[in-house]
């Protein structure tokens, strides 16, 4: 049989002439297996019936061939199996060595030498296998690198060394060049600084601003503070306190037939942003804002004491909006439509007092007394005049960077505002102690604990945060369409601890699950007790504020972002003052030692989360809850709704879509194989899409730059479109149903946008629209 079999190879491959079939072997030029081509001779097929018809003598030939043939055909069959053998088995031979491991006395494991330099990520289309580390290894080893007194002694050197630190001075650089320099000794992969110049106004040197009584003892007080982006101008108008100056309290006074148009209000500090306080008494046509320290909100601040504040509604440099800062880089002129055409300035609450006693208006209502004596309104009238100065000012970001092994050009991003106006301890220094000691333990972690990231983390020190996150801003803006493609997550530093009883976190919906899981597994450091409470906590998170360096990320970009911090239930009352120093807030906070350490741990963890396991710890499916609340409130508009002739089915399939789209993620996570690079690399991509996605693209970035549809500011917003709904309810005259009707539409396909680009390719998709 052998002998048959050789002969009929040997036929086959000699180039002898066959009547009865032709094999032809051709390899592909792009390396894939050869395949094979039969084709039947056309004269042995005309010619066949009629051979076997005549019982011709070419028909023992025919099958003396055909034997043959089949005797090739088996050859070839036991060679395929041989070699198909052969192969199984070298390959099996290759995953055991690639899988063998050796145990040390610790219980880990370790790849050999070998096996590390064969299994590159260039070499391979799998990922590394899963970090030697366990998660308990890694925890254990975090708490071990976290050095807590050096976190208060850093802290406590940095507020002697740079007592004063402004965004743009000379000690703000040196602080920057000191944080470069601690990283360079680190060894990272990368450091590197990037140069903004912008402009920001800063009290003049000149003549001071003021505010006047304008009665018969013409009362002058010059002020020491200063609000930033004031409107450089002199207002005069009847003075009338309006509370914390939200649209509620403006409207009470409306309810109470004050006037407040052309009236100069006065504002305590508190609830909202200073901007925000500024923008709504400028819609209620205030020619001028003056802000306190209530007696209410800061007991135990000095009554001489004046806050700062910036009035830009806004981040960034609002004289060039959308557009970064690089190298003096010039646009045409230009400036935010968050700047206010008001001037506002804070004053002290022994200057608050005096204007209160010339008033003899309305007493306050109970909710409204900040102070013993409180009036509404009267017929005093003041002038306040504001000479702030525009000031071109070089700010400097530094950045280290620690590379992923897997997926270097993905990053997570962790920063902390270095500047400040005063001392700053609790608003900046804080959070650079926690950032410079948060790299060491990371650097040391990968460097001789030998944790293998997969992905890469980005440390950022910020400059210009005192002036609403200007250097974090203007560095989004300048890689705004590269960044939400590379950045998985920013963690935001500042303020993290500013108290010691509750912890209180602010984030992307993204972010929920894994900050529940780290809160589960960090201890309070007073309490003993995980920082977990219930499910409860995700009702009392709260939305990222503009004044939150971390809000641009989200708003602005569509990068999932978190900020966190040990607080009281009142605001740090030194904050934004020049009594933020470091002997205030160790006696605030004696814990202060235990309270840095554990929100070393939270930052820590959640880096290792995002850089270590295969499949992005970021839950999407999160979002399908906020759009059925969002979808849960438009229903009780819906017989407004059938006054106008629409109704919410696209808006309801439209959310069903994206629920769909999410559905159909986690099926796709369950049946691939994430182990393999490529497939992996493609179900993050459709992960990290989805809070860009979110992002409304029919607005511009220019003129409204935060155009996230959930958390961003404009009237592109899920919270716009209910506010319209109201004064459509409430028949008010304000109602615009073409703006309407526009609003509804775009949110609409934003959100279906969110769901087509979820469901990844475009055949893929499947409406249901």
């Amino acid at each position: 049989m052998m002998d048959h079999a050789r002969s009929a190879i040997s036929n086959l491959f000699s180039g002898e002439p066959l009547s009865y079939t032709r094999f032809s072997l051709a390899r592909q030029m792009d390396g894939d297996s050869s395949h094979v081509e039969m084709k039947l001779a056309a004269e042995d097929e005309d010619s066949g019936e009629s051979n076997i018809e005549n019982n011709s003598p070419h028909v023992v030939k025919k099958k003396l061939i055909g034997g043959n043939i089949c005797f090739g055909i088996i050859a070839i069959t036991i060679f395929f199996l041989i070699g198909f053998m052969v192969g199984y088995l070298g390959y099996c031979k290759q995953l055991e060595t690639n899988v063998k491991c050796s145990n040390d006395s610790s219980g880990r494991t370790e790849q050999t030498q070998e096996d590390e330099e064969d299994d590159s990520p260039e070499d391979l289309p799998f990922l590394e296998p899963q970090p030697a580390l366990s998660w308990n290894d890694l925890k254990k080893l975090v708490s071990e690198r976290i050095d807590s007194k050096n976190l208060v002694n850093t802290v406590s050197i940095l507020s002697k060394k740079y007592a004063s630190h402004e965004a743009g001075s000379k000690e703000d650089e040196m602080l920057g060049y000191f944080i470069y320099q601690q990283w360079r000794d680190l060894k990272m992969d990368k450091v590197w600084k990037d140069k903004h110049y912008v402009r920001l106004q800063v009290k003049g040197s000149g003549s001071q601003n003021s505010v006047t009584i304008l009665n018969d003892s013409g009362y002058t007080q010059s002020v020491d503070g200063y609000v930033a982006y004031s409107d450089n101008s002199t207002a005069n108008g009847t003075l009338v306190y309006a509370n914390y100056g939200s649209k509620d309290d403006f409207e009470y006074l409306k309810s109470r037939n004050v006037t407040i148009s052309g009236s100069v209000v006065l504002l305590r500090a508190g609830k909202l942003s200073f901007a925000e306080k500024v923008a709504n008494a400028q819609a209620y046509e205030a020619v001028g804002v003056l802000i306190y320290l209530a007696r209410s909100d800061f007991d135990i601040i000095e009554a001489d004491v004046v806050p700062f504040g910036h009035a830009h509604l806004g981040t960034g440099d609002p004289f060039t909006p959308g557009f970064p800062s690089f190298n003096h880089t010039q646009f045409p002129p230009s400036q935010s439509s968050g700047l206010p055409n008001i001037p506002v300035q804070t004053i002290s609450r022994s200057h608050a007092s005096k204007l209160f006693g010339e008033m003899q208006g309305e007493d306050c209502p109970p909710s409204w007394i900040g102070d013993s004596s409180c009036k509404i309104s009267s017929k005093v009238n003041v002038r306040l005049t504001v000479n702030n100065v525009l000031e071109e000012r070089k700010l400097l970001n530094v950045f280290g960077v620690v590379k992923g092994i897997d997926e270097p050009d993905r990053y997570v991003v962790i920063g902390a505002q270095r500047d400040a106006w005063g001392p700053g301890v609790a608003k900046s220094l804080v959070g650079t102690s926690l950032l410079l000691e948060i790299a060491r333990a990371y650097s040391s972690l990968v460097s001789k604990d030998e944790y293998k990231p997969r992905r890469s983390i980005v440390f950022a020190s910020w400059s210009g945060g005192e002036f609403g996150s200007v250097g974090a801003t203007e560095w989004l803006e300048g890689y705004l369409t590269t960044l939400h493609l590379k950045a998985v997550t920013y963690i935001n530093l500042d303020t993290a601890v500013v108290g010691s009883s509750n912890f209180k976190v602010s984030a992307s919906p993204l972010l929920y699950t894994l900050m529940e899981k780290i809160m589960k597994e960090v201890n309070h450091p007073i309490r003993r007790m995980p920082l977990f409470r219930d499910t409860n906590w995700i009702s009392e998170v709260e939305p990222l504020s503009m004044e939150n360096a971390a809000y641009p990320f989200l708003a602005y970009s569509g990068i999932p972002s978190v900020s966190f911090r040990f607080c009281e239930s009142k605001p740090y009352r030194y904050l934004d003052t020049k009594l933020d120093t470091y002997d205030r807030l160790i006696n605030e906070i004696p814990q202060l030692e235990g309270l840095m350490s554990a929100a070393a741990e939270v930052a820590v963890q959640m880096v290792i989360r995002l850089t270590r396991d295969h499949e992005l710890y970021l839950d999407y499916e999160r979002y399908n809850e906020e759009l059925f609340n969002f979808v849960r409130k438009l229903l009780v508009y819906k017989s407004e709704l059938k006054s106008l002739n629409l109704n919410f089915q696209w808006m309801f399939s439209a959310r069903g879509d994206f629920s769909r789209a999410t559905h159909d993620l986690t099926n796709d996570l369950y049946r691939s194989d994430t182990a393999n690079r490529l497939v992996n690399r493609e179900i993050n991509d459709r992960i990290m899409k989805v809070e860009y996605s979110l992002l409304s693209p029919y607005v511009s970035p220019k003129e409204t730059p935060f155009r996230h549809i959930f958390w961003g500011s404009g009237s592109h917003t899920l919270s716009a479109l209910l506010n319209h709904l109201q004064l459509l309810k409430n028949k008010d005259s304000n109602f615009n149903e073409t703006l309407f009707r526009n609003q509804l539409a775009l949110a609409t396909w934003t959100i279906q946008g969110a769901a087509n680009s979820l469901a990844g390719n475009i055949w893929d998709i499947d409406n249901e629209f």
